[in-house]
């Protein structure tokens, strides 16, 4: 069996080099902080336009099994909101909606209502808040709140309630928000 040896200095270099090359780690901010990490990409060939305005309409409605974890569709917002701002788009020339409905309706209800019937508080909640701080517009569908049993009053404060998941989408779409459903 044929034997080598790396001569120690050798092996420093390269375990300095190894973490040099993956030493990049994903950040949130500047709009939305705790939430919303992305990579930074440098020198991308397809270059983000910083004069436009980006309006996104994220579809949410699916949520964890389990009652305790975050709904990282939702956490979505956050990352298309800090990665465009740490690419230089202005929070000005970003619009963001956030419609909820199907299994995703429990995530916009407050932390009191959710640990009545969780157990737990609702891991969504101050997501939401600081979306909303930011601009972001949370619509939660009338017909899921009727059908799953969250009324309106048990609802995170600044969630709005429509007819329809299905309407919202239609009227933000028609004001030029662009679908995101992941």
């Amino acid at each position: 069996m044929a034997s080598f040896s790396i001569k120690p200095n050798l092996l420093v270099i390269f375990i300095l080099l190894m973490n040099a090359t993956f030493a990049q780690e994903k950040k949130s901010g500047p709009i939305i902080e705790n939430y919303g990490k992305v990579w930074t990409v440098e020198n991308p060939d397809f270059k983000v336009n910083k004069n436009t305005t980006f309006k996104a309409v994220f579809d949410i409605m699916n949520s964890p099994e389990d009652s305790s974890q975050l709904n990282t569709s939702i956490e979505t917002a956050a990352r298309f909101l800090n990665m465009h701002a740490q690419s230089g788009v202005p929070l000005a020339q970003l619009k963001v909606a956030l419609v909820v409905h199907n299994k995703a309706s429990k995530d916009v209800i407050t932390s009191k209502a959710y640990k009545a019937k969780y157990g737990v508080d609702n891991p969504n909640e101050d997501l939401l808040k600081v979306l909303m701080e930011a601009g972001a517009q949370v619509i939660f569908c009338g017909q899921s709140s009727a059908s799953r049993g969250y009324p309106k009053e048990d609802l995170i404060d600044g969630v709005q309630l429509s007819l329809s998941a299905m309407t919202a989408l239609i009227q933000l779409q028609d004001d030029n928000y662009r679908l995101i459903k992941f």
